[in-house]
C-alpha cells in the first residue's frame, strides 16, 4: 500500500511539472524579467542620441516587457503628442507578452526640444525612427512598427525606405493622401457640425486668425468629442489628457496647423501624398481605421488593398482615438495581427 501511494504522488509530480500552466508562468516570469537588460537600473527607460544636421540630441524610450520574436516599437501621433495617450496599451500587450516601446520623437515633451524648424521634415524623423530601432537592437526577425496618426505617415514613409527591417507594420488611423484628408474633414465631416459653429469657424479661417481662442475652442468643443475621441470632454481619460497637455505647439501647428480639423494654412504637411507608393510595400500590414474618425475609413480600407499583403480593422465604434472608444475591437484585432505574423498565418 505504501508503494502504491508513493507510485501515485509521483505520478502527480510529473504531471504537475508537465502541466502547460506552468509552462505559461515560467514563459510570464521571463517576459517580466528585466534582470539581464541593461535599463534595469531606470525602470526600462533609455535616452537614445540622435545624430542630426544640428547636432546630437537625445530622444526618450521605456520597454515594457522581454520577448525575443515580438516587439512593437509605437509612434505617437501630431507632430508633438506624446507617447503618454497610448498608455492604454499597458491594459492589453503584458497579457498578450508582447515587448513594447513607448517613444517620444524628437522636439516632444520627454524628448530633447532643440527648437530647431529644419529638423522638422518627415525625412529626418523617418531617418530618427531607423536610429531608435538600430539603438533598441530590433531587426526583421521581431520587429513591428506602430504608427498613429502623424505616427502612421512615419511608418508608411519608413516601410518604402527600409521595409527590410520589418516583420510587420500597423498603420493606425491615418490616411495615405493629406489632401485627401482635407478634403474629407472640409466636405464630408465639417457639414455635420452645427450650421452656425461650421459658419463660425470657416470665418475665422478666411481670416487666418487661428490664433484666436474662439477658433480653438469651436473644434475642441464640437468636433473633437465626435471625431477625435468620442467621448465627453470631462470624461477623457488621464493619458489622453496629458498627452494634449504636454504638445508641443511650435511643431505641431508648424506641420499640421492650429487642430485635427484638416490641414490648413501653409503647414509643411499640407501636400504630403504617398498613395502611388504603397504598392511597393511587401511586409505584412495592417490598416486600422474607425467610422467616426477624422481620417475616411473607406481610404484606410484601400490602403489595406493597395499595399502587397495587408488587411484592414475597423472600429464600428471607433474614431480618431480608437484605441480608447473601441478598445476591445482595436486590441483583440491588433494582437491577433502580430500574432498571425508571428505564426506564419498571416
Amino acid at each position: 500500500m505504501k508503494k502504491i501511494i508513493l507510485i501515485l504522488l509521483a505520478f502527480f509530480l510529473f504531471n504537475s511539472c508537465e502541466n502547460p500552466q506552468n509552462d505559461e508562468q515560467k514563459t510570464k516570469s521571463v517576459y517580466l524579467d528585466y534582470s539581464s537588460k541593461d535599463d534595469i537600473l531606470s525602470g526600462g527607460v533609455k535616452m537614445i542620441p540622435i545624430q542630426t544636421q544640428s547636432g546630437e540630441f537625445n530622444v526618450w524610450t521605456k520597454r515594457i516587457g522581454n520577448n525575443p520574436i515580438m516587439k512593437v516599437l509605437l509612434l505617437h501621433g501630431g507632430p508633438g503628442a506624446t507617447h503618454e495617450y497610448l498608455e492604454a496599451f499597458d491594459s492589453y500587450f503584458p497579457n498578450a507578452e508582447i515587448e513594447y516601446y513607448y517613444y517620444d520623437q524628437l522636439e516632444s515633451y520627454y524628448s530633447d526640444q532643440p527648437n530647431d524648424s529644419s529638423l522638422w521634415t518627415v525625412e529626418r524623423y523617418v531617418d530618427e525612427v531607423e536610429q531608435v530601432r538600430v539603438a533598441l537592437g530590433l531587426n526583421k526577425d521581431n520587429f513591428y512598427l506602430y504608427g498613429s496618426s502623424w505616427g502612421g505617415i512615419l511608418c508608411m514613409e519608413y516601410a518604402l525606405k527600409y521595409q527590410e527591417n520589418l516583420k510587420g507594420l500597423i498603420i493606425s488611423n491615418m490616411m495615405a493622401s493629406i489632401p485627401e484628408y482635407v478634403d474629407y474633414a472640409n466636405n464630408v465631416l465639417g457639414p455635420q457640425l452645427d450650421s452656425a459653429v461650421l459658419a463660425e469657424i470657416r470665418a475665422l479661417e478666411a481670416k487666418e486668425d487661428y490664433s484666436n481662442p474662439r477658433y480653438n475652442d469651436l473644434i475642441v468643443t464640437n468636433y473633437y468629442p465626435e471625431h477625435v475621441l468620442r467621448m465627453p470632454l470631462e470624461y477623457w481619460p488621464d493619458p489622453v489628457n496629458r498627452a494634449f497637455a504636454n504638445m508641443s505647439q511650435g511643431l505641431y501647428i508648424t506641420m499640421q496647423g492650429p487642430s485635427e480639423f484638416g490641414v490648413v494654412g501653409d503647414a509643411k504637411l499640407k501636400y504630403w501624398d504617398v498613395k502611388e507608393k504603397l504598392k511597393n510595400i511587401s511586409v505584412p500590414t495592417l490598416s486600422i481605421g474607425g467610422k467616426y474618425d477624422t481620417m475616411d475609413p473607406e481610404h484606410m480600407k484601400w490602403i489595406a488593398s493597395e499595399v502587397q499583403n495587408g488587411k484592414f480593422l475597423y472600429c464600428e465604434n471607433g474614431s480618431h482615438l480608437c484605441m480608447y472608444d473601441d478598445q476591445k475591437t482595436f486590441f483583440e484585432g491588433l494582437i491577433k495581427f502580430i500574432y498571425d505574423v508571428n505564426n506564419g498565418s498571416f
